[in-house]
């Protein structure tokens, strides 16, 4: 059997899916949830994190390229197939962009070490801004499309299987801002512990000046005409499809621009720092940045209780944000209900390695159905790497929150005096 042969057969097999009835009811529902009006509770398991769910032994592509395909195609495939959860599977092939562009000024460098089992999960970098003086080195960025490049990919693929599951340039879809991810990266970590009291100019200056690269890159990829709507399967944010009838703008007229997108806001990076310090060197330029977009998914893995009031007071347009097992969820919910999504995040230690712990996970659903309550509410299983070769643990935590979501919408709420 050829490589095309193989591609072929599995892209007949993921269409298969993608136009089963349950695909159109999933995007209805996915797209009331994000219209603040929501139908049902959503439930994801995130399993592109999971090492080797798809093992290099079990492809049988033999030209890189054609392995490559092949492993997503088999991944997807897989995890529609067992995973049960509300994953849409779009019924083209997505091709992005090929976009090129400069660094910094100074490289930022990652450095992965294998562990036991040879995965590379961990790594650390370089951070080049060792002081506030290096600040000057810091360089405005610029980009390039190769599009003679992308349209070659856009024709190999149609000459694959094209007839069976059509290629589609979608654009840049997944926008994400990750502003203190960079200042991270580019000033390590202590330092940027220790700069917001003894540097704060510093802190401001680098941050003005991410929020800026990102404006740039982001107006340049509009003018290119290199976006692509993202109110349909495309993931935004942490973890969950964009479907929403609020985007694109009511002037769409066929061209995507910023203002028709979502945006993905997150400062993971400065959850270590008082609510007062985040709002004050942080915050403004975030939402600098995220003014020019129709729509926020906010948060990633920092709590973001405490500092909640000025996200949204910044950001008015944050339509969901992502709760993690550091958040106080029945204090956001109280200030959220029906306003924002929560987008929670259950913790994966009870899930992951020898044993899963059942009853741990039980209650993180028990406390996240009832602390949520009035609430849309989809649940992101994510960050999730091992699982003693146990794939079955996916579906089991699926059907026991679906179990509990229909418990909780069956049994009556408590009337408060």
């Amino acid at each position: 059997m050829t490589d095309r042969d193989i591609l072929r057969g599995l892209a007949a097999r993921w269409m298969d899916i993608a136009l089963r009835p349950v695909m159109e009811e999933r995007e209805r529902a996915w797209t009331a949830i994000k219209d603040l009006r929501a139908t049902r509770t959503m439930v994801l398991f995130e399993t592109w994190t999971l090492l080797d769910y798809v093992g290099e032994e079990e492809l049988q592509c033999v030209e890189p390229w054609h392995r490559g395909i092949e492993k997503h195609l088999r991944w997807v495939i897989r995890h529609a197939e067992e995973v049960g959860d509300d994953l849409l599977v779009e019924p083209f092939w997505g091709i992005g962009w090929q976009i090129h562009g400069t660094d910094y000024g100074v490289p930022i460098v990652a450095h992965h070490a294998a562990d036991e089992l040879g995965a590379t999960v961990g790594y650390s970098f370089n951070h080049p801004l060792k002081t506030p003086e290096d600040v000057g080195l810091l360089r405005k960025r610029s980009w390039s499309v190769d599009r003679p490049g992308t349209y070659r990919t856009l024709e190999a693929v149609d000459a694959l299987f094209g007839d069976i599951l059509p290629p589609r340039l979608t654009g840049v879809r997944g926008i994400h801002a990750g502003l203190t991810g960079d200042l991270f990266r580019l000033i390590g970590n202590d330092n940027l512990m220790v700069w917001v009291y003894d540097h704060p100019e510093a802190v401001r200056s680098v941050m003005a000046y991410l929020a800026d690269d990102r404006l740039d890159h982001y107006r340049w990829l509009e003018a290119e005409g290199l976006l692509g709507l993202n109110n349909d399967y495309t993931i935004m944010g942490s973890g969950s499809p964009g479907c929403t009838t609020a985007l694109p703008q009511a002037d769409y007229a066929g061209t995507a621009r910023l203002k028709d997108l979502w945006i993905w806001m997150e400062s993971q990076e400065s959850a270590g720092i008082s609510p007062r310090m985040f709002a004050d060197l942080f915050l403004p330029d975030m939402a600098r940045v995220a003014a020019e977009f129709g729509l926020v998914y906010y948060g990633c893995c920092e709590a973001v209780h405490d500092r909640w009031d000025a996200i949204i007071s910044a950001m008015p347009h944050v339509r969901a944000v992502s709760v993690s097992p550091w958040c106080d969820i029945p204090d956001l919910a109280k200030r959220i209900a029906g306003k924002v999504v929560i987008s929670r995040k259950p913790t994966p230690g009870p899930i992951s390695g020898e044993r899963a712990d059942w009853e741990a996970l039980r209650d993180d659903l028990r406390y996240t159905i009832e602390s949520a309550r009035g609430c849309g509410l989809e649940f992101i299983f994510r960050d999730v790497y091992r699982i003693d070769n146990d794939r079955s643990r996916l579906r089991r935590w699926v059907e026991m929150a679906r179990e509990m979501i229909a418990e909780e919408a069956a049994s009556p709420v408590p009337v408060t005096a």
